[in-house]
């Protein structure tokens, strides 16, 4: 399949008849937003009004992870590319370094928003949003984590490391598109191919590799994360955390309860058939859950 062949706004459809949606297919344009010199972060405008919500994808995904969520809601909203995935330029760090890319997320939302506004952030992009609203509240009016808490570690997220680390570049489509059913094989093959389009690129040479992996990060140590679960204690708009209850997902028992000794007000929604791409797994009962929550 030759990269040429690739529309990244010709796949909508697919979307709509796969979950049964009739909603019309609103405007989307990407963007681009400097955040740092010429550096810039890219995204998603769903809609042609202010955006009223804020979406950021987990590591290794790309804005495009929302596409069934927002076409469910039929609201307005960003969709953002965090720094090295996506559209979205490198980091001079690493694709994991949440702390960094909460900076560079203000500086677009600063931009792009008129803020305060719900902010979503799924797995690295939930602790990326942690760190925003504790850092920048005047930009965050309501937080929502999706299956993601600062007690997640590599232990409850092997399974998903396992095959993000897994081979740099694939001989043809097909391999890729073998392995990533291999890793989610309740996923149909429609959503796993259109996922791939969005998510990797053919090299010259005809190989094929992930987006988030064509970037050169400066060998230098990314900026402390600091306490999350204080960070996330010290919030004062509402948070909701949507955890998945199916294999995959990486929240427990534990860190729920911890979410709730430190946030007693913070509401907790447990979704049945999602693993930990929630937005993946259940996109229409996700946007149903959003639209409850947030607006």
């Amino acid at each position: 399949m030759a990269r040429e062949t690739y529309d990244e706004f010709s796949l909508f459809d697919e979307n709509r008849r796969e979950w049964g949606l009739s909603v019309p297919i609103p405007p989307v344009q990407r963007f681009f937003v400097a955040v740092d010199g010429l550096r810039q972060i890219s995204g998603l405008r769903w809609g042609e009004d202010e955006p009223e919500l804020v979406l950021i994808h987990g590591g290794a995904q790309n804005a495009h992870t929302w596409d069934t969520v927002a076409l469910a809601l039929e609201r307005p909203l960003l969709a953002l590319d965090l720094p090295g995935h996506g559209h979205s330029d490198g980091s001079p760090y690493s694709g994991s370094a949440a702390a960094s890319h909460a900076t560079d997320v203000a500086v677009a939302l600063d931009e792009l928003i008129v803020p305060p506004r719900p902010l979503v952030g799924m797995s690295l992009g939930g602790m990326t949003s942690i760190i925003v609203a504790a850092e920048r509240p005047d930009l965050v009016s309501r937080l929502v984590l999706i299956d993601i808490t600062p007690g997640v570690n590599a232990d409850k997220a092997r399974h998903i490391t396992d095959f993000v680390n897994g081979p740099k570049t694939f001989d043809d489509f097909d391999d890729l598109l073998a392995r990533t059913i291999e890793h989610n094989p309740t996923r149909s093959v429609s959503s796993l191919r259109r996922g791939i389009l969005h998510n990797a690129v053919q090299l010259p040479d005809g190989t094929w590799v992930w987006r988030h992996q064509q970037h050169v990060t400066a060998d230098r140590p990314a900026p402390e994360l600091g306490n999350l679960w204080e960070q996330l204690g010290s919030l004062t708009m509402p948070v909701t955390l949507v955890r998945g209850m199916a294999t995959g997902s990486v929240v427990d028992d534990a860190d729920e309860a911890e979410l709730l000794r430190r946030l007693p007000e913070a509401q907790v929604v447990r979704v049945d058939g999602a693993g930990h791409s929630v937005q993946g797994d259940q996109p229409v009962v996700l946007a149903d859950i959003l639209e409850r929550v947030c607006f």
